[in-house]
């Protein structure tokens, strides 16, 4: 993932948007093109809800900071922001969470899933599921000799997966496809949330409730907290918060030296400016109460207690309006002002980071007030709609997400528009895993997963460490060479500026535990990132047998189909599929305790397995984490609320959705010129959890998504 730095000022109370550029791509010279793409967190715009401990933390956002994604059909220029570095493997997630300033990223650690026991219909993790862990930015290292290798990012890519190599094959329309540019702009992706009563998140409201009448106490009359501090104190106090003067400290004489006023001034600082804590002290008889930067290890200390009326729900939750900035870095920042762990929030899911996104997020024993006061100090975030309740959120619990969606400059006439638009309202998409599931580099992480299931942990050294083909980072390139040449895992590990990243945590494995205890070894690497090997395979497997699926029987349900009864899957009759919809037919992940279907496709889960060298009969593996138990997964998804318009335009740097934030600014809506020299399609869907938007935008405009295609266009487009 890649951390920016932004700068510590902005205007108080507005979440600052990013600067956004073109797609950044330099000729060195008229006979070669290069294409230069930043590393960031892993591709994925869907909808997703909770798993159980069986479903990996695998989907992530479209996450490019600075470019556009051009969406095409095959006949036209593509280009995909923010493709991510995989080594071959799962990003690893880090292990601190380290001291950042405003707007910085931080990493958390993640709590680990449970052992899965039974199966479930299947579920995933973006925009509704449980946090992932985050795909860990490869560290920061020298380039060795500072040589340039001279290989493009298409020569880096060509050997890359496309659709074929993981199952995606089919569309459920007939319509022409037609070119586009996605999130041009971050605020050409938006996303609210679903809430479990089915209700559209927004934020649209920033007061703070009042407190229960019964509240009232017989306390002696005391100032309010605004009038306890002078301007001049606000002014100091705003700079220290703002980290204008983070070594230094604000020291506030009390005159009137009680219990009662040093509280108060106490409770005033730490409401109104999120982020400093205070202490009492006594300099030559006197006493003053000094403020201070609450940054690092003290700002995730335990909170102190402070009085919470009973009558007064112990949760607070609240709206989190965020642009250009994942779920997890929101929270950390959160933590650090409010002096909280992030444990203690809690959420129904993460959403996407190159977007504009409104979620419902809860927070145990903190006031609206102190929560409201961020919004003076915060870049990017917006909190409001505040209320207290008795229970937090949990994972999974939305119902899915409500997507506003911008394809710039477009190429398709009216006529193509309405019926691709119609398709997808009427029929729907194959409801694919995205390509985001599989890794980009040589060595895709389904190919670990079966070695994994196979239990040939030599194998899994050797697609993780061995040199690939392919551009990499001058310190990974050497560490594999070390490793082909030596086997030494100790000498390998000394490439590696980092050992957070998974060939570093491999080898520190491997180096405490020795090369004849592999299993133990890769247990450093943290769960979900393991587990996320074994999952891309099971999603390989669906895609390859929903294909077939597709092919042979179209869009019907057949004698020898899976629907759910319940969370039973049940085997249908000829009688009762001549009635039952396609919608409603399942197909199940392979494990330990699912069906297949009778027919000829369900036979095939058998052969796929068995020319991997794995019997369909015996899904449980030595190490417990690794046995799957399997799931079922609609094959169609139908999108529901679909709309959308054709909009002319001629600035392209305009945004062209009506965010929360402005109509809350009370900003204008966009106007758009009829007679514009540029056209964008602009679309609203909501998807349930565990789909993809990204399989639906390809059903929509007939693109080939993997990194290896469009790049290969791209590349020819630019040239």
């Amino acid at each position: 993932m890649c951390a920016q730095s932004m700068p510590p000022t902005h205007r108080a109370g507005a979440p600052r948007r990013h600067t956004e550029r073109e797609p950044v791509a330099n000729k060195p010279n008229p006979g070669k093109q290069t294409l230069h793409l930043r590393s960031h967190s892993r591709y994925d715009v869907q909808s997703s809800s909770a798993t159980t401990s069986h479903q990996p933390a695998a989907a992530a956002p479209l996450t490019s900071d600075c470019d556009p994604l051009c969406l095409s059909s095959p006949s036209a220029s593509f280009f995909w922001p923010g493709w991510p570095s995989l080594p071959g493997a799962a990003p690893m997630a880090e292990s601190q969470p380290a001291p950042v300033q405003v707007g910085e990223k931080r990493g958390c650690p993640e709590d680990e899933d449970a052992p899965t026991k039974k199966p479930r219909v299947e579920k995933d993790h973006k925009n509704g599921g449980p946090p992932r862990q985050d795909g860990e930015e490869e560290p920061e290292g020298e380039d060795g000799d500072g040589e340039e290798d001279g290989e493009t990012f298409a020569d880096m890519m060509k050997h890359g997966l496309t659709e074929l190599d993981v199952g995606i094959l089919k569309y459920v329309s007939d319509h022409e496809g037609f070119s586009g540019i996605l999130k041009e702009r971050y605020s050409d992706f938006v996303v609210h949330e679903i809430n479990k009563q089915g209700k559209i998140v927004h934020l649209d409201d920033l007061t703070i409730p009042a407190e229960p009448a019964e509240e009232v106490t017989e306390a002696p009359q005391l100032p309010e907290e605004s009038d306890v501090l002078t301007e001049e104190q606000k002014k100091q106090l705003g700079e220290l918060q703002l980290f204008k003067n983070k070594e230094d400290n604000v020291s506030i004489e009390v005159m009137d030296d009680t219990k009662e006023k040093r509280t108060l001034v106490h409770k005033a600082i730490k409401t109104q400016f999120p982020g400093l804590e205070t202490k009492t002290e006594e300099k030559e008889g006197r006493k003053f109460i000094v403020a201070y930067h609450a940054a690092g290890k003290k700002a995730l200390a335990a909170p102190r207690k402070h009085f919470w009326p009973k009558n007064r729900g112990s949760f607070c939750h609240f709206v989190l309006y965020k642009e250009n900035k994942d779920t997890m870095d929101a929270i950390n920042v959160l933590s650090k002002f409010l002096r909280l762990r992030p444990n203690m929030f809690s959420y129904m899911g993460t959403k996407d980071k190159r977007a504009i996104t409104v979620q419902e997020i809860a927070v145990l024993k903190i006031t609206a007030e102190r929560l409201a006061h961020l919004n003076k100090c915060l870049m990017n975030l917006k909190l409001g709609n505040f209320c207290y309740k008795n229970h937090p959120l949990k994972l999974g619990e939305l119902q899915g997400n409500h997507f506003t969606v911008v394809i710039r400059n477009i190429s398709g006439t009216d006529e193509q528009v309405h019926q691709a638009l119609t398709s997808l309202k009427q029929t729907g998409f194959i409801n694919y895993y995205g390509m985001q599931r599989f890794g980009t580099t040589a060595v895709p992480t389904q190919q670990v997963g079966r070695a994994i299931l196979k239990n040939d942990w030599n194998e899994v050294v050797d697609l993780i460490l061995k040199p690939r083909p392919g551009a990499e980072k001058e310190f990974l390139v050497r560490c594999r060479e070390e490793w082909a040449k030596t086997q030494d895992p100790e000498a390998s590990l000394k490439k590696l500026p980092n050992k957070r990243c998974v060939e570093g945590q491999l080898l520190r494995g491997l180096s405490m535990y020795g090369k004849k205890n592999i299993v133990t070894a890769f247990g450093l690497i943290p769960r979900n990132n393991r587990l996320m090997y074994i999952h891309s395979y099971q999603s390989v497997v669906w895609n390859t047998m929903v294909s077939r699926r597709i092919e042979a029987f179209g869009l019907k349900a057949v004698e020898g189909d899976l629907v759910l009864r319940g969370t039973t899957a049940h085997l249908l009759s000829a009688e009762e599929a001549e009635t039952c919809p396609i919608h409603d037919v399942v197909m199940p992940l392979p494990g330990y305790d699912v069906i297949y279907p009778s027919h000829h496709v369900g036979k095939g889960y058998r052969e796929l397995l068995s020319a991997d060298g794995l019997d369909i009969d015996n899904m449980r593996h030595k190490v417990k984490d690794y046995s799957l138990a399997g799931a079922y997964r609609r094959i169609i998804i139908r999108p529901s609320d679909v709309s959308w318009e054709v909009i002319q335009y001629d600035d392209p740097r305009i945004s062209l959705v009506h965010s929360d934030f402005e109509k809350l600014e009370n900003k204008p809506a966009p106007v758009f010129n009829k007679e514009g020299k540029y056209q964008a399609l602009r679309m609203e869907f909501s998807l349930p959890p565990s789909t993809y938007a990204t399989m639906a935008i390809r059903e929509v405009l007939k693109l080939d998504t993997s990194i290896k295609k469009q790049t290969q266009l791209n590349t020819t487009w630019f040239n």
